[in-house]
């Protein structure tokens, strides 16, 4: 799948959950253009017009574009009058036939590289409870694209990996264990699957992780527990990190321990990596 098409999966499935999670008829958002000063809207839900689509948003200008500029939250309750925003947009808004409007960036390291709108066709106040659902929505597509560029990153180390300093190295294993751990969380199973073959290429050739880990017998869970061991972890953070119990994650080390041959901790990563199902 290529990025900007596993990116609008992402962005509609945030749009999706910010509907379920609030009731609010209109949902629609987009990314920024590289290269470019501006939002172009992609995605919509809800609507009835097409009057927003593949709309550009300036930074600055109308209430997305003010999101841009201030890199933080911002909401109307009747669009059309508001003298909070610029109204380059009205047209399209009444269009639309929307009136009150939450809009949230989406910020990776510090930069706005999006934003989602949640709108209702009435001039009525939204309350802290559709803002925290849209600023989770926001977030939700802020750690997919956190995931994407970390894995375009890692792709590149990959490609000459013996002319890597140790240092460096140990921080590309430090890497793969963290895209290991937020790889279950991803909503498209596509980057999923695609983030999961770069932890392949990562641990030897391409697709070498799973294979190697199938002819282990090692569950994906037991590779991400191993994964969080070989960085150091403990049970407990690497609970914290996979989202699991400590005791689960002592009951898959001690699997792991079991198919690999070993007694310890130490011993079980040094097999894992032996066999090439870490790096």
């Amino acid at each position: 799948m290529a990025a900007d098409a596993a990116e609008a999966v992402e962005v509609r499935g945030a749009l999706l959950r910010l509907r379920r999670a609030t009731g609010l008829p209109v949902a629609f958002g987009g990314l920024v253009e590289p290269g470019r000063p501006q939002i172009r809207i992609s995605e919509l839900c809800g609507h009835t017009t097409l009057a927003l689509s593949s709309l550009a948003v300036v930074s600055g200008s109308g209430l997305g574009g003010k999101v841009v500029a201030l890199s933080r939250p911002c909401a109307v309750t009747d669009y059309s009058t508001s003298r909070q925003i610029s109204h380059e947009y009205d047209v399209a808004v009444a269009a639309e036939g929307l009136r009150s409007v939450v809009a949230v960036p989406v910020v990776v390291r510090r930069r706005v590289r999006g934003v989602l709108y949640g709108a209702l066709r009435a001039a009525q106040p939204l309350g802290d409870r559709t803002l925290t659902a849209a600023v989770e929505a926001a977030r939700d597509v802020e750690q997919a694209l956190v995931v994407r560029d970390e894995a375009h990153s890692l792709m590149a180390a990959t490609r000459e990996p013996e002319t890597a300093s140790g240092a460096a190295w140990e921080q590309v294993r430090e890497a793969h264990g963290a895209l290991r751990a937020l790889a279950p969380r991803l909503v498209d199973p596509a980057l999923r699957g695609e983030l999961l073959q770069v932890c392949g290429q990562l641990a030897g050739a391409a697709s070498a992780e799973p294979a190697a880990a199938h002819a282990l017998g090692l569950a994906p869970r037991e590779v991400d527990v191993l994964v969080c061991v070989a960085a150091g972890a403990t049970n407990a953070v690497a609970a914290e990190r996979l989202g699991l119990r400590p005791e689960t994650v002592k009951g898959y080390l001690r699997s792991a321990m079991r198919k690999l041959g070993a007694h310890t901790r130490l011993e079980a990563v040094v097999a894992a990596r032996r066999a090439g199902v870490l790096p």
